[in-house]
């Protein structure tokens, strides 16, 4: 669901004005009702567990009271999310922690405002039956991948981790073809399936898995989702954007002590193009909402620790063609 920039902001921005029909962004203050502001905030995806939050702080009223006009809205790829938001299409965009610190590396100006899933999402899948026991493992074996080259170093720093050659494992590009790839063993394994969908739909088919959490294998504990405006929009409204955060955090609280309520309320709006599974997406909810948790922090608060530990092993995987600071790719409002 990210991907690696290989494009100059004029073409991000080229990209962005030929998929932003009906996505304008909104004025500071300006509103279809005296005093509401409007703000447009675009998904990373079709509508799943993972956004339960912010339709439950739409449906129970959490942006009225904080006087917002909240257009949530799903762009036309998935990665298109921050391209919108660069060119000034939009206010709010959900996008990944990896995807900031490489856009600011290309120079593209995207700040992360707050933390939504403080933690990965993304592991790797094996069949039980693979013998594949660890990392190690995999060497001699082939990894399938969702044309995501960042995914390729996860599975370096992973199988490197663990004492093994990461030069001894293969790659094929299977694009978003992850579960046939795997089920039909086309592959030995997969990297770029989350555990809170891919993983649970391969379960509910009978598959066995075996999946590693690469945070135990030298990959930094990264934020999986972010809540990210462009440095210009930030600037101008800032206070606005905060007001949208406190929200949401209403919103989630709703959610963990509502879920049923919450998921009910998703399903209302799920893409029609895009089917849920109310199963599935129950067992998502349930695994996110830990991952969301902030402890005793406030909600979607971020750090700088975090944010260097990932520059630096983005570093470190040759992904940065620059390396940005990591003082300026967030935010706490």
């Amino acid at each position: 669901m990210l991907k690696v920039w290989k494009c100059g902001l004029a073409a991000v921005m080229a990209a962005a004005m030929l998929t932003a029909a009906g996505c304008g962004s909104a004025k500071e203050g300006a509103g279809s009702g005296e005093g509401e502001q409007e703000l447009t905030v675009l998904l990373d995806w079709y509508p799943n567990a993972v956004h339960s939050f912010l339709f439950a702080a739409e449906k129970e009223g959490y942006f009225k009271e904080a006087g917002l006009k909240v257009k949530l809205e799903t762009p036309a790829g998935t990665d298109d999310a921050v391209k919108l938001l660069a060119a000034g299409k939009a206010d709010l965009a959900l996008s990944y922690q990896t995807v900031v610190a490489i856009s600011r590396a290309e120079d593209i100006p995207v700040v992360a405002v707050a933390a939504i899933v403080r933690h990965p999402l993304n592991q790797l899948f094996v069949l039980e039956e693979s013998g594949i026991k660890r990392p190690k493992d995999l060497e001699g074996k082939t990894i399938g991948y969702p044309s995501i080259p960042l995914d390729e170093g996860m599975i370096d720093t992973m199988v490197k981790a663990d004492g093994g050659d990461p030069a001894k494992v293969k790659f094929t590009d299977i694009g978003w073809d992850l579960i046939p790839a795997l089920t039909t063993k086309k592959v030995d394994g997969i990297i770029g399936g989350y555990i809170n969908h891919e993983k649970l739909l391969m379960e509910k088919e009978g598959f066995k898995l075996g999946a590693f959490d690469p945070v135990k294998y030298g990959v930094p504990d990264y934020y999986e989702l972010v809540l990210t405006a462009s440095e210009d929009g930030l600037d101008k409204k800032a206070e606005t954007i905060k007001k949208f955060i406190d929200a949401a955090a209403k919103g989630y609280e709703y959610t963990v002590k509502n879920p049923e309520a919450s998921l009910n309320n998703l399903l209302e709006q799920q893409n029609k193009d895009f089917p849920l599974d109310p199963e599935v997406e129950k067992q998502s909810l349930h695994i996110l909402l830990p991952l969301m948790d902030p402890g005793k922090e406030k909600f979607g608060a971020q750090s700088e620790a975090s944010w260097q530990s990932v520059i630096d092993w983005l570093k470190q995987v040759e992904q940065l063609r620059t390396t940005p600071a990591a003082k300026d790719a967030f935010r706490n409002l």
